[in-house]
């Protein structure tokens, strides 16, 4: 019997197998071959979704306004995200508590119901995390950020219980128990940079830890509540040993990580950053995160990495870059099935812990920039959105292969190329410049018995100067701001339209060729979809 095949050739690179090519001497030139092999009818199984389970956002005011809104409705839509997380759910600037002249509490949740409700109304779920000190409740001044979360313990650790514990009926009452069932209680951000996001100890955060957890036990023992949101992965094996000695409930852990070598904080990038390296940055702690809950007392709970992106500051240049796109892939890839959820901060640069921004790229964390404008890492998170629910078998460790019911097939396949030039350049010096890619060698992606018919063959790339939206800004000469015919005109030059468009027929026996050129951290998403 004769086999269905297309065979899908593309330019890229590896090691250990070599095509040739003449150059202008006349001289055969090695080029590197990677080959990736496929069979329509092996199947992996579902495809894990763990990438598109959340997304991050700045803090929950920001959420009140309409180009927010307008931004995330537009992201859900095309990336497919489900929860949402972001700080500042319980600062002032939310207006959710205070007290009377004899210290009794009074709660307000309009803010944040006028929030949660827009989030429920175009399909998204909550992340929720519970934090940071309302000014009335709090022990201390200290503060962080523009907004000025307040980062003290409590000063009364039964008012903060009752605050939780009365936000959480609140929930169930709006939204019904089955509904917060669904979500997650996630206690504080990053206690463990002290004094930043915390100015008490570890000790001081368990305390808050178990008032939390139980007082959103206390509403529904179902309801899903963990921590401790740590910066580095740190804290892991403490907490989940505190909980099981003292009895206190946990039901998933979560932490935060970043691909930079130094540092945690830096909301104004001052103290300059370099992408590190290291091939496993970002994804050894996700896989150690995992080894470490194994190897625990509880080795079923969940992991959510609820913070993660190349660089940990809203003020590098990478965010901006086409390099961003490859590089999230690639540590995706990598994470495989050691996370429940890997939540990139953020979807959008309308995002002020360093106060409002004055230029329309600052290396803001974003999938959006401020205006709207889709950057390179918006169509990484797209093009895994627009894979199929069944992933098919390939050893390749950079690509996905999937189908859908409908017959249609998707190949997601990237190259990550890390071209920083190392620790004597700040990531705040180097990826500002226009930064032409190389060429790589070639990509073989053979897929066998694709049933015979007519497809239609779309091709989707991303890369230096193909949906790079900042390459178009250099072109403008960086304007510092942008008129409303240059912010039209980038989103027209990096609409994620289709490179090429072909009718295919595949028959049986037929072999079909096609060439596609890839450069340095190159994405391409080829679609072939039945007619």
């Amino acid at each position: 019997m004769k086999q269905n095949r297309i065979i899908l050739f593309v330019l890229a690179a590896v090691a250990g197998n070599f095509a040739f090519a003449q150059n202008r001497a006349g001289k055969k030139v090695e080029i590197p071959e990677r080959r990736i092999s496929i069979d329509y009818n092996r199947q992996k199984g579902p495809l894990n979704t763990m990438f598109k389970a959340c997304v991050g956002a700045g803090r929950a005011n920001e959420g009140l306004r309409a180009d927010w809104q307008q931004q995330l409705a537009y992201v859900k839509k095309e990336c497919g995200f489900r929860y949402i997380r972001m700080h500042g759910l319980l600062t002032d600037d939310m207006a959710v508590y205070k007290e009377d002249k004899r210290g009794n509490p009074e709660y307000n949740f309009m803010y944040i119901d006028a929030l949660f409700d827009f989030l429920h109304s175009i399909g998204m779920k909550p992340f929720v995390e519970l934090g940071f000190m309302p000014g009335a409740l709090a022990s201390g001044d200290q503060t962080i950020f523009w907004w000025r979360g307040n980062v003290t313990p409590p000063k009364d650790h039964e008012k903060w219980a009752g605050l939780v514990r009365t936000l959480t009926q609140h929930f169930t009452e709006r939204y019904g128990a089955d509904e917060v069932k669904t979500w997650y209680f996630e206690v504080w951000n990053e206690p463990n940079l002290s004094p930043g996001f915390w100015s008490g100890t570890q000790e001081d955060y368990f305390k808050l830890y178990k008032y939390t957890a139980l007082a959103v036990k206390d509403v529904n023992r179902e309801y899903r509540v963990g921590g401790p949101g740590t910066a580095g992965a740190a804290w892991e094996p403490e907490l989940i040993a505190y909980c099981h000695k003292n009895n206190v409930p946990i039901d998933f852990i979560s932490t935060h990580a970043y691909g930079v070598k130094q540092g945690y904080l830096d909301e104004f990038g001052n103290s300059g950053t370099v992408l590190d390296k290291n091939p496993m940055s970002v994804s050894a702690d996700v896989l150690q995160s995992r080894k470490e809950i194994a190897a625990s007392p509880l080795p079923q709970l969940e992991l959510h990495y609820t913070e993660w992106s190349a660089s940990y500051t809203p003020a590098d240049p990478i965010h901006d870059s086409y390099h961003e796109a490859a590089y999230v892939l690639q540590k995706l890839k990598q994470v495989g099935n050691a996370a429940n959820s890997m939540s990139y901060w953020v979807f959008t640069d309308i995002f002020e812990e360093a106060g409002p921004r004055f230029t329309p790229f600052h290396g803001g964390f974003g999938m959006l920039t401020i205006q709207g404008i889709n950057k390179p890492v918006f169509y990484a998170y797209q093009f895994l959105n627009r894979l199929g629910n069944i992933e098919l078998l390939n050893t390749d460790s950079a690509s996905w292969v999937c189908k859908d019911a409908s017959g249609n097939m998707q190949i997601l396949a990237w190259d990550f190329t890390n071209t920083h030039p190392g620790d004597s350049v700040h990531n705040q010096d180097y990826y500002i410049r226009d930064l032409p890619a190389k060429t790589k060698g070639k990509l073989k992606v053979n897929i066998a018995n694709l049933p015979a018919g007519m497809y239609s063959l779309e091709v989707y790339k991303v890369g230096y100067r193909s949906n790079d939206a900042y390459s178009t800004y250099l072109s403008m000469q960086k304007p510092s701001q942008l008129n409303r015919q240059q912010v039209e005109q980038i989103k027209k030059e990096n609409n994620g339209s289709p490179v090429f468009t072909e009718i295919i027929s595949v028959n049986s026996g037929m072999i079909f060729l096609k060439e596609l050129e890839l450069r340095e951290n190159d994405v391409y998403f080829v679609n072939v979809v039945r007619l």
